[in-house]
């Protein structure tokens, strides 16, 4: 019987990190992989990390963080915005990878049935910090104090006129699709960034929340019947309950963090069924 397993941000332009997703394998040749987003900035090491793992799991899912939209100058690839985004997507497809785009699979091993809903939802600057009403507020604070995302350079949103614009486009594209499947069978919910702003409240540099998510989702672990949500980006592996739901972030995170905190709960972790400790 396998497992449902899940890691995010393995970041493998660090080599020590590319070693660490080398080694990675399944306990079980049933056992599913969930990939949170923040693979890598460049298409073809997403692909290389990928197409490895998929070579292993009997399941790969993923949805996209914000490095893999991020368009460096020097990638060979020179796409932006929904256009990048699809040609991931078409790359996934070819390696059998599952996507936000794809039919949401059903992982029946124990704990389940749940259906795996990869998201890609975006973020809107509605985690603002203390005094900031508006978007421009918040982002005026931001660069006062120096802490400024790195999207906003190299993360754009063509052909839509923000980052905003396309956040409230797919969080309104994935309700409906999310409202349309059966209620029988609980979702587990991946998205890169929480659903909810709690999680962002322990963040050392607050002004950053404005770029882990959108209070458009808030509710969401409670109208859709949700098992657990899945997610990462913020770099703080931990679990946290929302209204009695479960909210695991898995992410790996740069080699300086996880070298500090020593991935006390595995470099993947454990989703269904539930460990004891969770």
């Amino acid at each position: 019987m396998g497992t449902l397993l899940a890691i995010s941000d393995l970041h493998i332009s660090y080599e020590d990190n590319r070693e660490i997703v080398r080694d990675l394998r399944p306990n079980s040749p049933d056992d599913w992989l969930i990939v949170a987003g923040d693979v890598a900035e460049q298409v073809g090491d997403v692909k290389w990390a990928l197409e490895l793992l998929a070579g292993r799991f009997a399941k790969v899912v993923w949805t996209p963080g914000n490095h893999e939209l991020w368009t460096m100058p020097a990638d060979p690839v020179q796409a932006r915005g929904v256009e990048r985004y699809e040609i991931l997507v078409r790359m996934c497809r070819e390696l059998g990878v599952l996507t936000p785009e794809d039919e949401y699979p059903v992982w029946t091993g124990e704990g389940g049935p749940v259906r795996i809903a990869p998201l890609f939802l975006g973020y809107d600057y509605t985690f603002r910090p203390d005094g900031a009403d508006t978007k421009e507020q918040a982002l005026e604070i931001a660069h006062a104090s120096g802490v400024v995302c790195t999207d906003e350079y190299y993360l754009h949103p063509d052909p839509y006129p923000s980052r905003d614009d396309w956040c409230r486009a797919r969080v309104a594209e994935t309700e409906a699709r999310l409202a349309a499947c059966a209620p029988s069978t609980p979702f587990v919910l991946v998205n890169h960034y929480p659903l909810v702003r709690e999680p962002t409240r322990v963040l050392h540099y607050p002004e950053f929340a404005q770029w882990c998510g959108t209070e458009l989702t808030a509710d969401w672990h409670r109208r859709f019947r949700t098992a657990a949500m899945i997610y990462g980006h913020l770099h703080i592996p931990r679990i946290t309950h929302h209204d009695g739901v479960k909210f695991q972030e898995v992410s790996l995170g740069y080699p300086r963090e996880w070298r500090r905190h020593g991935n006390p709960h595995g470099i993947l972790r454990q989703i269904l069924p539930a460990p004891v400790r969770a």
